[in-house]
């Protein structure tokens, strides 16, 4: 739970420093200039990434690689690869877990300046050691700032519920879990 507490410290900071960074950004680049991806760009994106359930009672963590290209200025489809690891300790329960998912997603970007929120969509699988092999599909929202021309930061956060076929989707809407990533990333 110690491991828990910091990564969500050092994220909190990490995202509160946006707002300052987006300032010094934009003096930097004269308040103009061509940032961000054109139609046709392609985009890569390496995270850290961690994901709890509704209450935030078990916690894992991992990383995230996004490979993805623009189908517009604004509009991004892509291929999303995570892997997880969660140590879980409990009453009888000493254990280590590995988990995975594969998902397509598409997501869509506001603002031409250096800060860029978004939202989106993401449908794959699930599998691994702690969960059970299943299809997972989500809503997700985030931000991304671009310190140059084609290099950004990115935070996201992304609500995920598990199904084995479209009736057990809308049963577990709402027992979904929240993903959340921090990290890096470049067009090209």
């Amino acid at each position: 739970m110690k491991r828990l507490r910091k990564a969500s410290l050092v994220a909190l900071i990490s995202v509160s420093l946006l707002p300052a960074s987006y300032a010094m950004a934009q003096s930097s680049m004269g308040g103009h200039g061509t940032i961000g991806p054109q139609a046709g760009d392609q985009e890569f994106t390496l995270s850290g990434t961690g994901s709890s359930d509704k209450d935030f009672d078990n916690s894992s963590f991992g990383a995230s690689v996004d490979y993805g290209w623009y189908l517009s200025g604004r509009t991004l489809a892509g291929v999303r690869q995570s892997v997880n690891f969660a140590d879980v300790e409990g009453e009888g329960i000493s254990d280590d877990f590995w988990n995975g998912s594969t998902r397509g997603f598409a997501d869509y970007h506001f603002g031409q300046r250096a800060a860029r929120p978004f939202v989106g969509a993401s449908l794959g699988a699930i599998y691994g050691d702690g969960v059970k092999d299943t299809g997972i599909a989500g809503l997700e929202t985030g931000l991304k700032y671009y310190l140059l021309p084609t290099t950004f930061i990115q935070a996201r956060a992304e609500y995920q519920f598990l199904f084995e076929d479209s009736d057990s989707a809308e049963d577990n809407f709402d027992d979904g879990v929240w993903a959340y990533t921090f990290g890096m990333g470049v067009n090209f």
